[in-house]
């Protein structure tokens, strides 16, 4: 019997696109199998910033449930999803963060020979959706993590067309996620799931 896969998935969203993403994988993972903690990253902004635009205070209000990550959470992971909007192009700061914090286990040689892999927002349409994900890409090869992109590797990716990972455009609020990201999350999540099971078999094997 294969093992049961410990997945992390943890996110930074503040009007609430990349969370319903996260949510998606998270669910799919569950179904795939995998004992799944769904994390949000720490917020940063002062309460002024997220007071003065709605649609993120409504957001912050509707997710002061989830847990916020800890490195705890990535030390008991066998793999990890993380999903950002992006800025500029890059991982927002609030996920970056938390990236930073992991320095201890780094030091450890315990972020290494786990299953790592991302998803992402924009605004607009090539608004950084690439650039984002392979900035995020270059702290895991400094993990020694394993990337597993979804690649073009099932239907739905053909469609998305993105084969670093999951991405949305939002149309500034305007574009609900519809099917094709939804089909790509749970294509993303079992990839995941899978890959990483492999891999802790063969490695308990070993």
């Amino acid at each position: 019997m294969s093992p049961t896969v410990k997945l992390a998935v943890i996110y930074y969203s503040s009007t609430g696109f990349s969370a319903e993403i996260a949510k998606e994988i998270s669910d799919a993972a569950t179904k795939a199998g995998a004992e799944v903690r769904l994390l949000k990253a720490a917020e940063l902004a002062p309460e002024a910033a997220i007071a003065s635009n709605e649609a993120w205070a409504a957001h912050a209000a509707a997710s002061a449930g989830i847990p916020v990550a800890t490195p705890d959470d990535v030390e008991w992971a066998d793999a990890v999803i993380f999903g950002t909007p992006t800025r500029f192009g890059n991982v927002s700061s609030q996920l970056k963060q938390f990236l930073d914090t992991l320095g201890g286990l780094w030091a450890q040689g315990k972020l290494a020979n786990k299953v790592y892999s991302g998803f992402v927002t924009t605004a607009t349409t090539h608004g950084g959706q690439e650039s984002t994900l392979l900035a995020l890409y270059n702290s895991i090869h400094h993990f020694g993590g394993l990337i597993v992109s979804p690649g073009y590797t099932d239907p739905v990716k053909f469609v998305d067309g993105n084969p670093y990972g999951t991405s949305h455009v939002d149309g500034q609020g305007n574009n609900p996620i519809g099917d094709e990201t939804r089909n790509a999350a749970r294509h993303q999540a079992e990839r995941v799931v899978q890959i990483a099971g492999a891999l802790k078999a063969g490695l308990a094997a070993a």
